[in-house]
């Protein structure tokens, strides 16, 4: 489910979405390798709580295309690209987009209210989390007819919920609250009646 070995091509053209994420959040690091450049996205796109106080309410959503470095960068594509074509596949690409944007949304949303107003912090961790925790409802309903699933995404998910409590740097607000936005978008979406209207409808489409 999770082997990813199509060619890139082929991965663009199976799952636009996940490609777009990708595409986008690799161009913002890369422009930001100008230094000029980055001190710009940090100053108008970053999630400063004090700054968000203020007004900037869109840091909420340009802070989670931003990320601090080539390692934070590299894991959370590394996420998107191996964990995020199986939940398009499923939910459908405006579906995939609303839980991988609202959960990091509402993870800097949580942060804002949790952490204090000197607070900033960037990434797309809260989005990725919210993968996580999509798949956790899905776990959660193919748990009879599909126990690999849950064999899989179950020690996945303790294993990071408890990194993010070890890191140095890390929001925790935003992995925890970005989570249970996946998984309350998943539990909500992804019984198995909807699926298989889902299947039915893009099958009569195509």
């Amino acid at each position: 489910m999770f082997n990813r070995n199509e060619k890139l091509s082929d991965y663009v053209k199976l799952y636009p979405m996940v490609a777009f994420l990708i595409i986008i959040n690799l161009l913002v690091y890369l422009a930001g390798l100008v230094p000029s450049i980055r001190i710009e996205i940090l100053n108008y796109g970053a999630a400063a709580n004090w700054l968000i106080a203020d007004g900037e309410y869109w840091r909420i959503i340009t802070a989670v295309f931003i990320h601090g470095g080539f390692l934070h960068i590299l894991s959370n594509m590394f996420w998107l690209y191996v964990f995020g074509p199986e939940l398009e596949k499923i939910a459908g690409k405006l579906r995939f987009f609303t839980i991988y944007m609202m959960s990091g949304i509402i993870g800097n949303v949580a942060t804002y209210f949790v952490q204090g107003p000197e607070y900033v912090s960037v990434g797309a961790s809260g989005a990725i989390f919210g993968i996580l925790g999509a798949f956790l409802a899905l776990v959660y309903y193919t748990r009879k007819i599909f126990p690999q699933l849950r064999q899989m995404i179950v020690p996945l998910a303790v294993i990071s919920v408890i990194i993010t409590f070890l890191q140095p740097n890390v929001n925790a607000t935003a992995h925890i609250a970005g989570l249970l936005t996946g998984a309350a978008f998943g539990f909500i979406n992804f019984h198995p009646k909807n699926i298989i209207k889902w299947r039915e409808q893009r099958q009569k489409r195509s």
